[in-house]
This record gives structure tokens, sequence and C-alpha cells, in this order.
């Protein structure tokens, strides 16, 4: 008996999956069935967002041979145009790029989660040139691109890697997944129906405790096709003779608009439907236009480049700044002319992206149809595309359509406590891992720090008054030591004397002795005063000259390991010796040199013959080549301007030709 009940939910799952269940009309059998899915508002969804390693995604799924699918999604297609819609849409776009990154594809229903959250969705995989948006920035993101760059400013403030998905603050909105899931005990246990929210007024979400019977009373009775009388100018059903649910749709962006009014109650057919909803839905007046009101190969409207950037005189954005004048108003045309049944629709579904298209539906203007405070106004909570007839009929579709969603509650489970352990794990090995923080530092450590980096900027740039300046107007000693002492460049040089003495700066090093008062006598941690540092004679006479002008008895010359002293004037003669002994030597071997490639070098001469190893250029220099006709002519033609060179190359053929002739006629 048990498994007679498990073949025939398995069959029922089957028939659900083979054609999509239609929100107002659902079969009895799974109407009277129907549960709320987890009251405390963890639904299959949630479950789903913790662990996507065992779910298998909402599927179509179709016994008959031949049936297409996606490999990547894990879905399959009843028909055709399915799977090409499904390629070109967001989810799959979104997948493309989580194999890329290295990580696992997500259900249809963890997309439209993630995205539930986002301000208003835009597709441009319909078109790269038509989806143009209105307004800077905003004409550019997609939702795709809008979740990606999501995602990566939250791992990069989290470094969670990829694993951080869910938005940090949610700007709009209750916070709640875009879909109700509920479940049947006509199907499976591990199979649920979800229905959009949006699809039900505030008054009803808010009263979510009671949904099952919400959705009870939104059951329509299928009912046949009746001819409706219509307003003969406006061509739109009257609102005093229709009198049966329906909504009103509506997409604008890139100079695209469509609109469309469809009917909820259901087709009455005399057999079982098998096809898609779309065939049983009722179309009760639709319209688009389209004008030319983007910059092509730009982007953006003409209207937003003119505020970016003033207005632009071209004949281009002459008829852009016309057409979307003309789109305006044919657009608040349409809505006056609609208006009755836009005021009897039950939910205004729109999608207006960009200031420009927004203030086209919302105004304010005269006559104002729609206003933005209306508590029927919805967005598309899904991807959608360029603004058309089928697109509109594909949103609504897609609107009414039950989801079928089958998790693996086994798998998500046992998924889930090894993503605790291992998140335990990780947890432990961080705290081991942990490097104590560094102690904070007094204030009087953070100004001798300070003083150390300007000190030693002052020395590196060689800046003699400026690092004198500095010691008398910060009160500090001539031989401060360096901050903190047990750093590696300190210990070899710890005062501003011994750094300078290491750079061989003489002038630091007289500035630092006899104008600062530096001791040279300090010893860094080698034992080493500042003089033994010294690499040059100038450096090392600079100590020796202080010594002389401060006297025996300032430091102790000999514990500073300076030599006898000596006067600047010695100082500078010794400096001038040795630099004219320098340039002597200097020159002498610059003779040397000069002698040695006269001797060793090739001899040439003037008068006499050239061997083969002559070039040319020598040859015809010295007059011993003759020049080629070719070479004649260049040299007759240079200096002249183009006229003139035509009138002596025609010269030229003329004697030629005249040679010629005298030739025949001699020979004949």
């Amino acid at each position: 008996m048990t498994s007679a009940l498990q073949q025939a939910m398995e069959q029922r799952k089957e028939e659900v999956a083979r054609r999509p269940l239609y929100v107002y009309d659902l079969p009895q059998d799974i109407l009277s069935t129907l549960t709320r899915q987890d009251d405390t508002g963890q639904g299959p969804q949630n479950n789903v967002l913790s662990s996507t390693d065992e779910v298998v995604p909402e599927s179509r799924t179709e016994s008959a041979a031949g049936a297409k699918s996606c490999s990547l999604c894990g879905v399959a297609f009843h028909t055709v145009e399915d799977q090409r819609s499904h390629i070109r849409s967001d989810l799959h776009g979104y997948n493309l790029k989580q194999r890329i990154r290295g990580a696992k594809p997500v259900t249809e229903g963890e997309f439209e989660k993630l995205v539930g959250d986002l301000d208003e969705s835009l597709s441009g995989s319909d078109s790269s040139e038509s989806d143009d948006e209105d307004d800077g920035d905003a004409r550019k993101e997609t939702t795709l691109s809008a979740l990606l760059k999501k995602q990566a400013h939250i791992s990069s403030n989290s470094n969670d890697g990829e694993g951080a998905v869910a938005p940090t603050k949610r700007k709009r909105g209750s916070g709640k997944p875009p879909i109700i899931w509920f479940a049947s005990t006509t199907l499976p246990s591990n199979t649920y129906l979800g229905v959009y929210r949006a699809i039900f007024t505030n008054a009803e979400q808010e009263s979510e405790p009671t949904i099952l019977d919400i959705v009870r009373k939104k059951q329509l009775a299928p009912k046949p096709a009746i001819k409706t009388p219509i307003n003969q100018i406006t061509g739109v059903p009257l609102p005093e003779a229709y009198k049966e649910p329906h909504i009103f749709l509506c997409m604008i962006g890139g100079g695209h608009f469509a609109a469309m009014i469809v009917s909820l109650t259901p087709k009455q057919t005399k057999s079982i439907p098998t096809g898609p909803i779309s065939k049983e839905a009722t179309v009760l007046a639709h319209k688009t236009f389209h004008r030319y009101t983007t910059r092509r190969k730009q982007g953006g409207a003409q209207s937003a480049n003119d505020n970016a950037k003033g207005a632009a005189h071209s004949a281009g954005a002459d008829l852009r700044r016309y057409n979307e004048q003309a789109l305006t108003e044919e657009v608040r045309a349409l809505l006056r002319d609609w208006k009755g049944m836009i005021d009897t629709s039950e939910l205004l579904f729109f999608r207006a992206t960009g200031s420009t298209n927004r203030r086209t539906l919302f105004g304010p203007y005269d006559g104002q149809v729609l206003r933005q405070n209306d508590p029927r106004i919805r967005g598309f909570p899904f991807s959608t595309r360029r603004a058309t007839q089928n697109e509109l009929m594909r949103a609504f579709v897609e609107l009414t359509r039950v989801k079928v969603l089958e998790v693996d509650e086994a798998a998500i489970a046992a998924e889930k406590l090894a993503a605790e352990e291992a998140a335990k794990q990780e947890s432990a090995k961080a705290a081991k891992k942990a490097t104590p923080t560094a102690p904070k530092l007094s204030e009087e450590e953070e100004t001798a720090l300070l003083h150390t980096s300007q000190l030693q900027a002052l020395i590196r740039r060689s800046k003699v008054p400026a690092l004198v300046s500095y010691f008398k107007s910060n009160d500090i000693s001539p031989d401060f030591a360096f901050q903190p002492p047990d750093a590696q460049q300190h210990f070899h040089a710890p005062t501003s004397l011994h750094l300078a003495a290491s750079q061989n700066s003489a002038p630091l090093v007289t500035g630092l002795l006899s104008k600062a008062g530096a001791n040279p006598a300090v010893l860094n941690g080698d034992g080493k005063a500042p003089f033994d540092l010294a690499g040059e004679r100038a450096t090392r006479d600079a100590f020796r000259v202080a010594r002389s002008e401060l006297g025996e008895a300032k430091w102790d010359w000999e514990a500073a390991h300076v030599p006898v002293a000596i006067s600047r004037a010695e100082a500078d003669e010794r400096d001038a010796r040795e630099k004219k002994e320098e340039a002597k030597i200097e020159e002498e071997r610059r003779k040397a040199e000069t002698a040695r490639l006269k001797e060793e070098g090739p001899k040439v001469v003037e008068n006499g013959p050239l061997g083969k190893a002559a070039g040319r250029g020598r040859m015809m220099a010295l007059g011993h080549v003759a020049k080629t006709a070719q070479e004649k002519r260049e040299e007759e033609a240079r200096g002249m301007t183009p006229e003139m060179r035509m009138r002596l190359d025609r010269e030229r053929r003329a004697r030629a030709a005249e040679e010629r002739m005298k030739r025949m006629q001699s020979g004949s």
C-alpha cells in the first residue's frame, strides 16, 4: 500500500512538472491538502541557502525522450523556447560566474532570494544597445551585476570569501523572501510549491498566518471567452462592463515601452489543458512604443547627458530630445485612455529604471493617472529584459506560475552539521594562531617616535638649518636617542651625529657639532663613536676642524677617537691640493690613452690606393667611385619643388625619346 501511495505521489509530481500550475486555478486535490511550509518563516528556501550541495533545483521534468535541460543549473524544460529563455537569464549567468569562481551553482529559488532586496531588476542580455538606461551608472547595472557587486563588497568587508552572500543591510521591503512555500500530501514530502509574495495585496501579506485561506479565496472558476464591450476609440474594455479581476503590467526603459492588462480569470476549455499558461491568459489590452532616445555606443538618455554635460548641439541630439518628449506624451496619453481599467486593477506591476522613466509614468503632470504611493504598485521580483509584449507575457506567466522545488532534506541537514563542525574547527585554529595585540604606547613614547621620524627625514635630506632649528624649537637634546632603541637600524646609528657620519655628510657633522652641540663621544651598540662611522676624508676632517674650533676642553676627543685637530684653512688647503692632484692624474691618464689609440689604431693613407675593405662612403668621399645615373638625378633634383621636378622629368623623357628616334633612324 505504501509503495502504491508513493508511486501515485511521484506520478502526480510528474504531472505538475509537465504543466505548471496556475495560482488562481489550483487542482482541488492539491488545494484541499495545501499546508504552509514551516510557519516560523524558515521555509525550504532558507534551508537551501545554508547548503547548496544536495539540492535538486526547480525542474519541469518531462519523461519524453529528447527533453531539453541545463546541466549547469540542473533544470529541465518542456519546450526549446523555455530553454533559450533560460540561457539568456540572469540565473544562468550567475551560475556561470559561480563556476568560474569555483563555487557551487544556486537554484532559481536561491537566486530569487538573493535578488529579492534589490531595488529594481533589469537584464541587458536581450540587446546590448537597446537596453541602455537613463541615468549615469544605473543604466549599466543589471540585476546580475548589482548582485555580484554587492557580494564583492560584502566579501571584502567580512573576508569570508564566497560564503557571505546575504546582504548586510536592506534598503527597502520587509526583508522577507520573495516566494511563500507550501506543501501538499498529494506530493512527495521533499517537494514544495512556491507562490510569489508580490501577487498578494499589502493587507493579505500582513495577515500571513491566514495565507492558506487567502489562497483558497483567490481561486477563480474558468469561464468561457465572451465578447466584452470595448471603447471604440481606445479599444479597451469598458470598466463598467468588465467586472472580472485583472492586473496591469508595464515596462519602460531605453526608449522601449510596453503595457498590458491581463485578466486573472482562466479560460474554460473542453479538454484538460496541456500547453503553457500563456495560451490560457486573456489579454484585455496591450500596447508597445519604441523611440530612439538613447545614444548608441555610449548609453544613457539624451536628457541625462544634457543634465550632466550641458545641451549638445547636433542633429542626433535634437532627434533624441524630440523622441523623448514624444514618447512621454504617447505613454501618458495611453495611461489616460486606460485609466478606467487601471483604476479597477487589483495590482500594478512596473519596471521603470531611471528618473526620466519614472517621471514619465508618475509625473507630476496634469491629469496624472499613476501615483507613487499607490499600495497596489509592485516591482517584478525577478529579472526582466527589454520592454516588449512577449516579455510582459513572460513576466505574467512567471508571476502566476506555481514554483516546484524538490529538496533532499536529509542531505541538507547532514551538510549543515558538517558545516557547523568545520566552522568550529576553523574558529579554534584561528584562536590558536591569533597574534597578541601590541601594547598601547604612552604619550611620551608616541612623541619620541614622532621626533625620531622627523629628525631622520631631515638628516637624509641634509637640511642643516632645519635640523638645528628642530632641536631648539622642540627643546630636544642634540644627543637624542632614536626610538625604539631595540630597532636594528638604531643599533648602528642611535643618534643624529652617528647617522650623519654614516652618510658621509660633512656639512651635517659640522652643523651638529658646532651649532647644535652634539657630543662626539657617544657610542653606538658596537661601541663605535660617530667618527668611526665616517668613510670619507672630508667627513673625518669635519670632526678634526670642530675639535680645533670648539677647543680641547669642550669634549673628550680622545674617547671620541678624533685625531689631532686641524684648522679649517688647513683642511681647505688639503682638499684643494688633493683635487689638483686628482685632476693632474686624470689629465695624464687621458693623454696616455690618446697616445695609445694613435699607435694601436688603424692607419689611414691620404692619397694611397684603397683596398676592398674600404667602405663605399669613404671611396665616394675621396672621389674614387663614380656616381650612378640615379644618384646624379637625385643630386640634380635636390632642393627643387614638386612642380620643378615634374618639369625636369618631362624634359628627361623628351631627351630620351629623341635619342631613341635618332638611333632608330641611324639604324635604318
